[in-house]
């Protein structure tokens, strides 16, 4: 299996509204595609006390790189951010980093 992560940061005024936006439309929007191999979308925020912004993180898994590629397309690394979040975002990853996951190990 193949993670893609990204990173987002947006104010605080604005993490409400980009939450907002990720759980009506963004994933929801990743999920309709039906991408053969698309296992799941991950969202993480966090607030650092030394960043003003608030941070977000995207990890999509994947079971291939074809998945990868029917989702970013042949550049896989290329973000792949809607125009309503680069609306709320001040800044993002202009590129994502892939990870292949080589063991899992659960608490039963």
């Amino acid at each position: 299996m193949i993670v893609r992560i990204w990173h987002g940061w947006t104010t605080a005024e604005n993490a409400d509204e980009y939450q907002r936006l990720l759980d009506t439309s963004i994933v929801p929007g990743i999920i309709s595609k039906a991408i053969l191999g698309l296992d799941g979308v991950d969202i993480l925020r966090r607030v650092d006390g030394d960043d003003p912004d608030v941070e977000f993180v995207s990890m999509i898994t994947f079971d291939d790189w074809s998945a990868v590629e029917a989702f970013a397309g042949t550049d896989r690394t290329g973000s792949v951010v809607p125009a309503a979040a680069r609306q709320v975002l001040n800044r993002y990853d202009e590129h994502t980093q892939h990870y292949e996951i080589v063991a899992r190990h659960t608490a039963s």
